[in-house]
């Protein structure tokens, strides 16, 4: 088990991480490839304090070098879901878990809208992971909306596994289901207008809305709310960076970041005491 677990390889999880090894935490960051950021796409960064004229490549690589020299572990991966049990949170990525603590969302912009009946259905045949849900649909109609690189991989695992697998890559979707209110399921996908039967549904984005990735975390225009001392309304867990709000530059990032794990220290400290 981990002391804080980040997720989100950016400015502000690095800063998190590398404050977080500073003071003797164990710290574990997943993050999706870094050379698909924004961050690291940017040709020149021109107000970064002390590094004018730098590349968001070379700083992306500096800020990773710096937390995994620290002793920060960097896993990469695309995380599907988490979940606060008592006072530990897992944390699901591809078909692993990790267990911590405290958590630290610095997961960036999301902005993938949300599909019709997407939400309400979540559970209940519409699933974020096809290695983490697929056996519940052996040998079953499944449809896979393949909006990330890893969705053909993921695709072939549900294919192997017996399931009857529709792929479909366009945005324009409909998640449909039947039965009472609190009962409904998955029975059909519409995409692009053609209704495609099927008992459960595999939505592969590269990023996940946050308030999907953790029930009950509470959001305001697509935005994690948080205090000034990033706490979010759930217990241990903190958010920093652009999926705070704006503005959307990376001092604030960093800076975020950094009182973002001072919080959990805290936190961390006073579980410590109540145990």
């Amino acid at each position: 088990m981990y002391d804080i677990v980040i997720v989100g390889g950016g400015p502000a999880g690095l800063s998190a991480a590398i404050t977080a090894r500073m003071r003797g935490k164990t710290v574990a960051v997943i993050s999706n490839n870094r050379t698909e950021s924004g961050l690291y796409k940017a040709v020149e960064i021109g107000n970064y304090p002390g590094l004018p004229g730098i590349s968001g490549a070379e700083l992306s690589s500096k800020l990773s070098m710096h937390a995994a020299g620290m002793g920060a572990e960097l896993i990469g991966g695309r995380v599907t879901s988490i979940l606060p049990v008592g006072k530990e949170i897992t944390v699901g990525y591809g078909s692993e878990i990790l267990t911590a603590k405290s958590l630290i969302l610095a997961i960036g912009i999301v902005q993938a809208s949300v599909f019709p009946g997407e939400a309400e259905l979540l559970g209940r045949g519409v699933s974020y992971c096809a290695t983490c849900d697929g056996m519940l649909y052996k040998g079953k109609k499944v449809v896979v909306v393949a909006l990330s690189p890893e969705a053909e991989e993921e695709a072939e695992f549900l294919t192997s596994i017996g399931c009857e697998v529709t792929t479909v890559k366009t945005k324009k979707i409909a998640v449909n289901s039947e039965g009472a209110e609190g009962m409904k399921k998955v029975v059909s996908v519409t995409a692009d207008g053609t209704d495609i039967p099927c008992e459960a549904v595999f939505i592969l984005r590269e990023t996940i809305a946050p308030g999907s990735l953790l029930p009950g975390l509470e959001t305001e225009k697509g935005h994690i709310k948080t205090d000034r001392a990033m706490r979010t309304n759930l217990p241990g867990v903190f958010a920093a960076g652009d999926c705070t709000g704006a503005p959307y530059q990376v001092a604030k990032a960093v800076g975020e970041g950094q009182v973002a794990v001072l919080s959990a220290v805290d936190y961390l400290a006073h579980l410590e005491k109540s145990q």
